[in-house]
């Protein structure tokens, strides 16, 4: 295992590089809503549709992980002269590609529509022209990606098997990336790795590995002698396999073998996170990052996008942010900046979960704390409790407080199992924090009346509820400061 200080340096040289991709492209369309009525025409769930959203897919979405890590890319693929391919290079503009997508009058673009109730995809719709490109097009590629792959120091061929990469184009920009010593890595399709011969890494998931070689890919020194035996027929430099939940293994030419365990910890779909590996891997072997520490980015990478819902992107402050999740204690886990509970808050909303909110300074955490916390957690699925930082303590409770730090006031507090997420806010009240976490319940103290909650009338407008919690009799924190004194 690497050290957590080695790998922060790999992840930001990520965005010095500039990545050529070349492959696949095609719209995947989401379609999220509710599901709560079968429909009277034929035994088919009948989906509310809420809100709607496009994204460039397949070779896209490897795009759109380089961009999210900082990356330069540019991007060489084909669409259909048609709606889907029209939206495709509005979407080119949005993520600044440069160059727009050649367009093939005689093809149809590839879209995929996927709808989702809650966080289960219930159905998906797929558009497609899988034949290879007419000579004329494919000419157009070599010569775009051609000039492309000069400006850039690395080249993913992301291969979905629609045709844009062909048996000449591949022979093509292997051989001229690998003249010009510029690292090539493949994410590929089907069965005839003899296409991408003499590629420096490929990296097959383990379905397309043993599709690939024949061979079980059950046990660990399964992978490595599948992926030793595509090294040795193919002259690939190295193959990382991503194994899903038993995470990564790093093959190389030269006999080294590297078993990467998975770091997600929450996982909510996997959808793209072979994407984000060939990414990860294209930005920091361009930038000249050693490949072991490459493979242990990509890892850290795929934990991240395999906590999110849909063809999701790790960007680099995420990835250092799972690398300090890993070695700190459960509790500190708990401690999120703004943005990142956010993030955490839209992962529980797909799980339809209940989420509460209470707040507070919690210096010398006392029973009455505890018990105003798990009257909180029973009223939700998740609690998330907000403190004052130490400024805005003190403007609240004055020049001697808070005792503890807030760091530390945080760290205590998260330990317990009733608290979910700690968030620290610097204003005076919590009302700027429930106003963007929007919680269903809104826990205080019975000592307050519903009307004087902060808040309450941001959640009961909404449709949340303000719960107030009993209090233990003979507990506080003032007391207790005046006792010590005393």
């Amino acid at each position: 295992m690497i050290p957590r200080s080695a790998l922060v340096t790999p992840v930001t040289a990520l965005a010095r590089s500039k990545v050529c991709c070349v492959g696949d492209v095609m719209l995947d369309h989401f379609h999220y809503g509710t599901v709560e009525r079968i429909s009277p025409e034929a035994p088919v769930p009948v989906i509310s549709v809420e809100r709607e959203d496009s994204m460039v897919g397949a070779a896209g979405n490897v795009v759109r992980n380089l961009i999210a890590m900082g990356a330069e890319a540019r991007f060489v693929t084909v669409v259909g002269d048609d709606s889907a391919g029209t939206e495709i290079s509005k979407l080119f503009e949005d993520l600044k590609l440069g160059d727009p997508p050649i367009v093939d009058v005689d093809r149809r673009t590839s879209t995929k529509t996927r709808y989702i109730a809650g966080v289960q995809q219930v159905l998906r719709a797929d558009h497609e022209t899988p034949f290879s490109l007419v000579p004329e097009i494919e000419q157009q590629v070599i010569e775009r990606a051609t000039a492309v792959l000069g400006q850039c120091d690395a080249l993913i061929l992301s291969d979905y098997s629609k045709g844009v990469l062909t048996d000449k184009a591949l022979a093509h920009l292997i051989s001229l990336a690998a003249g010009s010593g510029k690292p090539v890595i493949v994410d590929p399709k089907g069965r005839h790795y003899a296409r991408y011969r003499g590629a420096d890494l490929i990296t097959p998931n383990r379905r397309e590995l043993t599709d690939a070689t024949a061979m079980p890919v059950d046990l660990a020194d399964d992978i490595v002698a599948a992926a030793q035996h595509l090294i040795d027929i193919y002259d690939f430099g190295a193959v990382l396999a991503t194994r899903s939940q038993d995470g990564m293994t790093l093959v190389t030419k030269v006999g080294e073998v590297h078993h990467l365990p998975a770091k997600a910890r929450e996982v909510y779909d996997v959808t793209g996170a072979g994407d984000t590996v060939a990414a990860v891997m294209a930005a920091a072997l361009g930038a000249g990052v050693g490949i072991r520490e490459a493979a242990e980015v990509a890892n850290i990478a795929a934990s991240v996008v395999v906590g999110k819902l849909g063809t999701a992107v790790a960007d680099t402050e995420e990835m250092i942010g799972a690398l300090h999740h890993q070695y700190l204690s459960n509790a500190e886990a708990k401690v999120l900046t703004r943005a990142q509970a956010l993030e955490r808050v839209a992962q529980w909303r797909r799980q339809n979960v209940i989420i509460g909110f209470t707040n507070g300074v919690f210096d010398l955490l006392h029973p009455g704390h505890v018990s105003l916390l798990a009257q909180a957690r029973d009223a939700c699925d998740r609690l998330i409790a907000g403190i004052n930082s130490d400024v805005s303590a003190k403007r609240v409770k004055g020049n001697d407080r808070p005792i503890q730090t807030e760091a530390a006031r945080a760290t205590v507090l998260a330990s317990l199992a009733s608290v979910d997420m700690v968030v620290i806010f610097t204003e005076d009240t919590p009302l700027e924090l429930l106003e963007v976490i929007r919680p269903h319940v809104l826990v205080k103290g019975a000592d307050y009346a519903i009307e004087d909650v902060i808040g309450a009338e941001v959640v009961k407008g909404y449709g949340g509820t303000v719960v107030l919690a009993d209090l233990a009799e003979g507990h506080s924190t003032t007391a207790t400061i005046g006792r010590i004194s005393r």
